[in-house]
């Protein structure tokens, strides 16, 4: 587990970063609405990285004892990493709605896919889960307490058992990722409805239901909003669905998950180990899909290694 963690995030951080520097550079062809959506993904999957997968995970292997572990810090961390986790998660919710708006709603689209409704829309998502977050802080007790220091953090056996835990549980996973996976199934599908109707409308339109073999610029662009939306959403889709799987057998055994075998417990960190690989996936995605955004990598990668070469030979000259 240390290893794959530390992998997880020396590869998490280097890609969003990159993903973060390139699409503030404007030079992706994507449009500042989209641009900012996908900037505050990288900045969430960014933060999730940083705060449960380094500061939550592998804190303990690298700097044992150190003031990470003190109770209050570490639910500090706690709630910072559910929030990072739903910003992540609702964010992409956020871009999927704005993805279909523009396809299928050409009238609304002027008005809701701009970068100032982008930015209200982000802003207030980002507000309500931090507060929705709060709770958290108090799921956990100390470990021990050493010179009147709290340390260490465990979870409350009240936490499975008392009512009002319980539904916040519920209320929690069903937020984030159940409701979020409902959601955009659902609008993929109707995005997936709307395309085919007007693909073959303007097929109709255009002759080509007649053999006739000419270019669709509006088709095209509608074409590549659709795969870079289908492969963010179902790389989503994919990687929450152990955790998912988790949550909902051990609520529906009554059964702590501190109290797994074995294989259960190996199957639930699988599922959290999914689900932060998740935070390292868009730029792939970006680089696999938008050709500009490869071009756009190719030279931050080429130019460390063209500025060495350049320096050198001035140097010799």
């Amino acid at each position: 587990m240390k290893l794959c963690y530390t992998i997880i995030s020396v590869i998490g951080v280097s890609v969003n970063l990159l993903a973060i520097v390139i699409l503030l550079r404007g030079k992706c062809g994507l449009s500042s609405c989209t641009t900012r959506y996908l900037v505050a993904m990288a900045t969430a999957d960014l933060l999730v990285i940083i705060t449960e997968v380094i500061l939550w995970r592998i804190s303990d292997y690298y700097f044992p004892g150190s003031f990470l572990e003190i109770t209050p810090v570490c639910c500090v961390i706690f709630v910072l990493l559910r929030a990072a986790t739903d910003c992540s998660v609702w964010f992409t919710i956020t871009f999927t709605f704005d993805r279909f708006v523009a396809i299928c709603y050409q009238k609304l689209k002027t008005k809701y896919c701009t970068e100032k409704t982008a930015a209200v829309v982000l802003a207030t998502t980002c507000i309500l889960l931090c507060f929705k977050n709060i709770p958290f802080y108090f799921v956990y007790e100390p470990e021990e307490i050493m010179n009147n220091v709290p340390w260490g953090c465990n979870l409350k056996p009240s936490l499975f058992i008392e009512p009002g835990w319980v539904g916040f549980d519920w209320f929690d996973t069903v937020l984030t990722p159940l409701f979020p996976f409902a959601s955009i199934l659902f609008l993929n599908a109707l995005t997936v409805r709307h395309i085919l109707v007007a693909s073959r409308v303007r097929k109709g339109l255009r002759g080509q239901s007649k053999g006739e073999n000419r270019s669709d610029p509006e088709m095209e662009s509608r074409r590549k909003s659709m795969i870079l939306l289908f492969t963010i959403s179902g790389s989503f889709i994919l990687l929450w669905l152990v955790f998912v799987i988790n949550f909902l057998y051990y609520n529906m055994r009554g059964t702590d998950p501190e109290d797994y075998n074995n294989s259960e417990y190996i199957f639930r960190e699988f599922g959290l180990m999914l689900r932060s690989l998740n935070c390292c996936t868009n730029t792939f995605i970006y680089g696999v899909t938008q050709s500009k955004f490869r071009e756009q990598l190719k030279s931050m990668i080429k130019y460390p290694v063209t500025s060495i070469i350049r320096l050198i030979n001035e140097q010799n000259n």
